[in-house]
């Protein structure tokens, strides 16, 4: 069994910053791609920030030079700075990640429950 549970959402003024978690636990024998996505009321998921499968890393043009993602790969943990926040990142922020489960298992997709994200004006 593999979960990932985010932390650290929550309500913040416009420009304020907050810094997101998510950790996998569970039987992990590999992971990657870990990410982060956000879905705002009536709008589909997108991708905010991600690491690629060579580890490098994407972010969507919206949160360039407010957003940071980062991670602990020996926690299996990684993390979303989010900063100078503005009423329209308010969304739920989901993380995911590529985790195999053994040696012998395919790669598989998971997705954290999601954290409320609200920026007041």
């Amino acid at each position: 069994q593999v979960q990932l549970v985010e932390s650290g959402g929550g309500l913040v003024q416009a420009g304020d910053s907050l810094r997101l978690s998510c950790a996998a636990s569970g039987s992990i024998f590999g992971i990657n791609a870990m990410g982060w996505y956000r879905q705002a009321p009536g709008k589909q998921r997108e991708l905010v920030a991600a690491f690629t499968v060579d580890g490098s890393t994407t972010y969507a043009d919206f949160v360039k030079a407010r957003f940071t993602i980062s991670r602990d790969n020996a926690k299996n943990t990684w993390y979303l700075q989010m900063n100078s926040l503005k009423p329209e990142d308010t969304a739920v922020y989901y993380c995911n990640a590529g985790i195999w489960r053994t040696f012998y298992t395919s790669r598989e997709n998971y997705w954290g429950q999601g954290t409320q994200v609200t920026v007041s004006s």
